[in-house]
């Protein structure tokens, strides 16, 4: 046997025991039961055995499956090797030991089982086991669902060798912990599932994002989703409702899974509405539309949920965002260009003075709408980068021109000599330029999951970290 500190099994090998040494090993025990000790043989060959298969599965690095944490996403690296390790397990070190018992205890064939069952006992199986009811026993959070998921998909393939190997009466204690841990694993599962909806609609009495970006459900939900109908979850969710609904004398299909996951992508939809009303500022629930609505096109389009949901339903959305532009854009800073108007400004030497007075009247309101429009929405952003520069580029286009015309034509009129000047000449039109330039920069954020709890028996939402924006999120 090649030992190894890696914790890839491709390092370990399965014992190979020489065909001579089964045949001595027979002899003694023919000799031992003779003599009426064979349980006595049995119990030191399964101490031995056993002791060999825990070695090599030792060399696996199994730490992890004791003590496990409770947060499903730090849990996603241990639940991965635990599949590669469960199936090397079952299929190469144990599958050798039952064949290895049936060939020593060929003229005894009445002990295989019980000697098998404590070899597997003792070589950790139950550990195994447990690692799978400690994924049950995390906290709720959807991506708990693709834990569980990964735990049955591995169960699953498994379900032959197990049946082969655990089927005698002597490893009932494994068949029964196996039964429940999958029994668990399914209800866990469809109880999750089947509250998404649920928690999704929640999310509509949530504040949105106080800086109009895109809240994090939205991408959490819409990868989510994609990765519920993606492979391998998907066949492997619609195989786990199927037997939870057969249990009820129900059925099940794939048709009413992708169903279910379309209802909780347009349950999502229809909060966007109710989060944009719920800005005081109606433009920046312009600005909060344009972000969510492309964000939503984007992170849809050319994905499998998108081809579920059709060409014609994502555009929808690439209109929607291109109407909350225009009307950001128009009630914003397109109110700005008329304060900056040529009427009644008469540069002929007697209206001089009255043009001085309406130039100087004109940039101080420019002004002070200016800053007031700069400051409050230098604290939004646009999530994503390309629409943030095409927006910060109309704005530029809808301003600085007109600006830079009005004074070329009537800048001379404030002297700038003058100690008051820079009340009315704040800017130049490269200043703004470069102002208007880097706007709605996007933040950097954490991302998340959100968790799923119950208080007092009823649903209640745990998803608060994800009402701040998603800007990290391309």
């Amino acid at each position: 046997m090649k030992e190894s500190n890696s914790s890839d099994p491709g390092s370990i090998t399965a014992p190979r025991i020489p065909a001579s040494a089964v045949h001595r090993l027979s002899l003694v025990l023919d000799r031992l039961a003779a003599n009426g000790r064979l349980s006595t043989c049995t119990a030191a060959y399964a101490d031995a055995r056993g002791d060999t298969v825990s070695a090599s599965l030792r060399a696996l690095g199994l730490d992890y499956l004791h003590n496990p944490t409770e947060d499903a996403q730090v849990l996603t690296p241990s639940v991965e090797r635990w599949g590669r390790h469960l199936e090397f397990a079952v299929r190469h070190l144990l599958e050798a030991e039952r064949k290895l018992c049936v060939a020593v205890f060929e003229r005894r064939p009445e002990a295989v089982s019980s000697c098998f069952a404590e070899i597997a006992s003792r070589a950790g199986i139950l550990d195994f086991l447990k690692f799978g009811r400690a994924v049950c026993d995390a906290r709720k959070d959807p991506i708990k669902l693709l834990r569980l998921l990964d735990v049955f998909d591995s169960l699953s393939k498994l379900r032959m060798d197990f049946n082969r190997l655990f089927g005698g009466k002597a490893c009932v204690e494994i068949q029964t912990r196996t039964r429940e841990l999958v029994k668990r694993v399914v209800d866990g599962s469809v109880e999750i599932f089947e509250e998404l909806l649920v928690q999704v609609e929640l999310q509509r009495n949530m504040p949105p994002p106080s800086d109009g970006g895109v809240p994090r459900i939205v991408s959490f939900v819409a990868k989510y989703c994609n990765q519920l109908l993606g492979d391998p979850y998907r066949s492997v969710l619609t195989q786990v409702l199927t037997i939870h609904r057969s249990w009820r004398k129900e059925t099940f299909n794939d048709k009413m899974l992708v169903d279910a996951v379309l209802t909780i992508v347009k349950a999502l939809e229809a909060n966007f509405e109710a989060w944009s009303k719920s800005y005081e500022d109606v433009t920046l629930s312009y600005l909060f539309m344009m972000n969510t609505h492309w964000h939503f096109f984007k992170h849809l389009k050319g994905t499998k949920m998108g081809e579920i949901l059709g060409d014609e339903w994502l555009r929808e959305h690439e209109q929607y965002k291109d109407y909350y532009s225009a009307v950001f854009l128009r009630e914003s800073w397109g109110t700005l260009a008329p304060l900056l108007s040529r009427e009644g400004i008469i540069l002929f030497s007697k209206g001089r003075a009255t043009a001085r007075d309406l130039v100087k009247q004109r940039l101080k309101s420019f002004n002070a709408n200016f800053d007031e429009m700069y400051q409050k929405q230098s604290k939004w952003i646009i999530s994503d980068r390309d629409l943030q520069q095409k927006t910060c580029h109309l704005v530029v286009q809808a301003i600085v021109p007109v600006y830079r015309s009005f004074m070329q034509n009537y800048g001379p009129l404030v002297d700038q000599q003058d100690a008051s000047a820079n009340k009315y000449v704040k800017f130049t039109a490269e200043g703004l330029d470069k102002m208007l330039s880097t706007l709605f920069m996007p933040k950097p954020r954490r991302a998340g999951s959100f968790q799923m709890k119950h208080s007092n028996g009823k649903i209640t939402s745990a998803m608060t970290g994800l009402y701040r924006s998603s800007s990290t999120l391309k």
